[in-house]
Formats: C-alpha cells, sequence, structure tokens
C-alpha cells in the first residue's frame, strides 16, 4: 500500500531538496560574494588601518574622496580618458577584423585561431612583453622606426607617451572581441543578402543597411563588457609603469590597489572601490537605456 504525504509535506521536502542540491553555490556565494558585498559597505563609512580596530566615520572618506584627494582626480582623468581612446578603438578594430575574418577564403579559421591566442595569454607574460617591444634603447618597435628615420619616442617611460602606450597595448586582445563578433557575422541570414543583390546593393550597401543593424545585439553585448573591462585596467600598470611617469598612467584600480595594500588605508580604498563600482553601474545602465534607440533584433521585423 502506497502512502501519500499532504501536498504541503511534499512542497517541502522538494523545496529541502531543492537547497541541498544548490547548496555548494549558496554557500559559495554568501561567503565570496554577499559577505565582501555588506562588509565592503560597512569598511568604507571607517577608518581602518588594519593593525588598529575599525573606528566608524560615517561618510567622512567619500568627504576626503571628493574634496580632497588629487590622486583621485588625477586616477579619474587617466581612467577616463583611457575609456574615451580604447573603448571605440577596441571596438571598431574588432568589427573590422571579424570582417575580414569572415571572408570565404583560404585558411580563414586558422587566422582566426591565431588572433584569438593573445585573448587567453596571462596578462603579466603580455605586459613583459609589450616592455621588451617598446623599450626606447633596444626595442623592435623603436629599431624598426629607426630603419626608415623615425626616431621613436621614449613609450611608457615618457609622460606624453605613457598613456598612448597603454592604449596601443589594449588592441593587442582585440583577437577575442573579433571571436564574438565573428559569431554574430555568421548567424546573419544569407537571404538577406540575397535579397539586397537583387535590389542592386553594393558591398557598403549592405554592410549599412544588413551587416551592421543585425550585428548590433553583438555589438551592444562588447559595448557593455569592454566598458566594464576598460574602468578596470590594472594589471600593465602594476607590472611596467607603477603608476608613473609623473603620475599619467594612475589608473583609478592601480590607485585603489596602492591604498589598501600599500598604505593599508582599507576603509578608504573600499569608498574608492564603491564610488567606482557606481561609475561603471552608472555608465552601464546609459548603454542599457539607449538600447532600444540602436540595438536591432531581427524578431523585430516580425512583429
Amino acid at each position: 500500500m502506497r502512502i501519500r504525504l499532504p501536498k504541503n509535506t511534499l512542497a517541502r521536502r522538494e523545496a529541502a531538496e531543492g537547497l541541498l542540491g544548490i547548496s555548494p553555490w549558496l554557500i559559495g556565494f554568501l561567503l565570496f560574494t554577499a559577505g565582501p558585498f555588506v562588509v565592503s559597505i560597512v569598511l568604507s563609512m571607517t577608518d581602518w588601518r588594519i593593525m588598529i580596530a575599525p573606528k566608524f566615520v560615517g561618510l567622512q572618506n567619500y568627504v576626503q574622496i571628493l574634496t580632497n584627494d588629487p590622486n583621485f582626480w588625477q586616477s579619474i582623468r587617466v581612467t577616463f580618458t583611457y575609456v574615451a581612446l580604447a573603448l571605440p578603438l577596441g571596438l571598431f578594430a574588432g568589427l573590422g577584423l571579424s570582417l575580414l575574418l569572415n571572408q570565404k577564403v583560404p585558411g580563414a579559421r586558422a587566422f582566426g585561431t591565431l588572433f584569438y591566442l593573445p585573448a587567453v595569454l596571462s596578462g603579466v607574460s603580455v605586459a613583459l612583453m609589450w616592455m621588451w617591444l617598446l623599450n626606447p634603447d633596444y626595442g623592435v618597435v623603436n629599431t624598426l622606426l629607426g630603419l626608415v628615420g623615425i626616431q621613436g619616442p621614449n613609450w611608457f617611460w615618457d609622460p606624453d607617451w605613457a598613456l598612448p602606450s597603454v592604449v596601443l597595448m589594449s588592441l593587442w586582445r582585440v583577437g577575442g572581441s573579433a571571436i564574438i563578433y565573428l559569431a554574430g557575422l555568421q548567424n546573419i541570414s544569407p537571404h538577406l543578402y540575397e535579397a539586397a543583390e537583387i535590389d542592386g546593393a553594393g558591398r557598403l550597401a549592405k554592410l549599412r543597411h544588413i551587416t551592421i543593424p543585425m550585428l548590433t545585439p553583438t555589438i551592444f553585448f562588447q559595448l557593455v563588457m569592454e566598458l566594464i573591462d576598460a574602468f578596470q585596467v590594472f594589471t600593465v600598470i602594476y607590472v611596467i609603469t607603477d603608476g608613473g611617469p609623473m603620475r599619467s598612467t594612475l589608473f583609478y584600480m592601480f590607485y585603489m590597489f596602492r591604498t589598501a595594500f600599500e598604505d593599508f588605508d582599507m576603509g578608504y580604498a573600499s569608498a574608492l572601490a564603491w564610488i567606482m563600482g557606481l561609475i561603471i553601474l552608472g555608465f552601464t545602465a546609459l548603454v542599457f537605456k539607449s538600447s532600444p534607440l540602436w540595438v536591432f533584433y531581427e524578431s523585430d521585423v516580425k512583429q
């Protein structure tokens, strides 16, 4: 004889089993994400120098950052300049490279693999490689420029060229975004191009009226991801420039790291982290808010 439990008992058992099944993830989330998230909010309103007990100071850290911290405003200027230069440059370079890789030519897949490889290399090893390439005395780039009679700059070691050098280095990983664009390109229905050819559209017309509109969801995804990534530049600065010369590469994340792990001012660093989090959140929200104006989905045609 089969005994049937009341529905509420079955529901409780199913809920318990479900919680047990997701418990590894739930415990990890509480310990390593939600927990630090809450603690950082509390620490941002304290004066905590590691060796002494935290002292609650309210919004004093935020007031100090916004009104009396020249390094904060310098790091904001450097970071925003980098985002304004590197973000559009990376988006256009990735899109252009994907258009080339999408051509039906022999070896296209091999080239795609080669272009993607830099995206999976260690950030430290890449930084060391670029430090060698752009060395003003014996670097490959200045050596090649010297062969054609051009005196190469000092790159990372010149205040006027240090930030452009970091922007130039950011193109090294463009192959990763190109592969994502390529996936979007190959998802565009060939019937659209065939219909455009029947109407007499040329390559530029097809690019403007078919490729770009149909690729806007991919561009939207890349814009959000690369925007968030651009605000968090750290490795190349830590390995090569140390924020110099003359604070010309004092990126925000590096300044926050130095405040936390060199000055050991954890409360102040937590406040810096929250300000940057709000900045990234604000820009990301603007991108999402603007997306209905320029992001086109194929399903819109069927509505």
